[in-house]
């Protein structure tokens, strides 16, 4: 299995996570399964900046962003160079770091 370490978020995971992950699973899958419970409002179709993600360490090792992805990442707050929707980038078998952003652009989100 491929190590998903995740960093301290206040309202997600204020202590951080080390979490297991399999390689082809999306890494929102793999947090949802490990009760991090990012946002997600399109429900992993690709068609909002809900579940952005920042891959800190191992992002050379995910394929590239497709064009949709690139066009809804340019939409993210607190867009940096390696960030990825986390409903896109697929687990491969190096291990990643990942940062999930304080902030999230969801107009529609019923835990706010």
């Amino acid at each position: 299995m491929t190590k998903i370490i995740v960093l301290p978020n206040v309202g997600l995971c204020p202590e951080g996570a080390v979490i297991d992950a399999l390689p082809g699973e999306n890494i929102c899958r793999a947090l949802l399964r490990n009760n991090i419970e990012i946002e997600h409002a399109c429900e992993l179709s690709c068609a909002c900046t809900t579940c952005h993600v920042i891959v800190r360490e191992g992002y050379d090792a995910l394929e590239a962003p497709d064009e949709l992805e690139d066009d809804y990442l340019d939409m993210a707050w607190g867009l940096e160079p390696d960030s990825r929707l986390s409903c896109q980038a697929i687990v491969g078998e190096d291990d990643l770091v990942v940062e999930i952003p304080r902030y999230t652009i969801n107009m529609v989100s019923e835990q706010h």
